[in-house]
This record gives C-alpha cells, sequence and structure tokens, in this order.
C-alpha cells in the first residue's frame, strides 16, 4: 500500500482478521464500534491510511490498533498481524485483582443443602 494509498475501514477490518466477514465489519462501523483517531465513524466506506489508530469495541474487550499497512486479500493470521501494530494495553494481572471478585462468596449453610444435610434431615424425619 502506497503512502497516500486509502483502503476502505470495512476491507481493512476484514483483512486484518478482527471480524469473519466484510458484511459484519461493516455492521461493526455501522453500530458505532470503532473509533478512528478518536472520532466515532459510522460509514463503512470510511478510508483509512497508514499511522491512523482505530479503537473496535468487540464483545468481551476492546481492542487498539495503529494501521501499519493496508490488505491486498483476507491471508493467513500471521499475514494479517503484519497490516496493525497491537497497542492494547495488557489485562490487569492476577495480582490486581482480588480472589474474592472472581468467584462469589456464600455464608456456610445458606443455600442449597448438601447430600449430608439431607440425609441428616431425612433421619430427623424418620424419627419423629
Amino acid at each position: 500500500m502506497a503512502s497516500a494509498a486509502r483502503q476502505r475501514i470495512d476491507k481493512w477490518l476484514f483483512f486484518a482478521r478482527v471480524v469473519k466477514s466484510r458484511s459484519l465489519a461493516a455492521k461493526l462501523v455501522q453500530a458505532g464500534r470503532v473509533r478512528l483517531n478518536r472520532e466515532k465513524i459510522d460509514q463503512p466506506a470510511h478510508a483509512v491510511k497508514i499511522g491512523d489508530v482505530l479503537t473496535i469495541t468487540l464483545e468481551r474487550r476492546v481492542v487498539i490498533y495503529r494501521v501499519v499497512d493496508g490488505g491486498a486479500r483476507r491471508g493467513p493470521a500471521e499475514e494479517a498481524r503484519t497490516l496493525y501494530d497491537d497497542l492494547t494495553p495488557p489485562p490487569p494481572s492476577g495480582d490486581d485483582i482480588s480472589a474474592g471478585a472472581l468467584v462469589p462468596v456464600r455464608a456456610p449453610g445458606s443455600g442449597r443443602p448438601t447430600k449430608r444435610d439431607r440425609r441428616l434431615t431425612d433421619a430427623l424425619r424418620d424419627e419423629e
């Protein structure tokens, strides 16, 4: 891709393997989930050039890519990784997240009875 050349954003997202199809790329852009240089865009025909920074909101994460090259085809993943620099900050490490935040804690004795509790309850009923 020449330095002055531009490419449609939906094609670039498809070639960079951000989404599975070009129509899904167009829907992603139309939904307003793509920002180009911090500005929200909603036209799949919007052009990107080398050096542009894309902020893409996917289902469970946000990725930030700098366009390094335009694609000519949807090739293998190794080829797609040459189209961008990943500027996404790393996820927080396990030390930053407390263990209690990941697993809900329930007070002992609350909730469903265990098999042992059920047997004890049945034994009390049988005695009466």
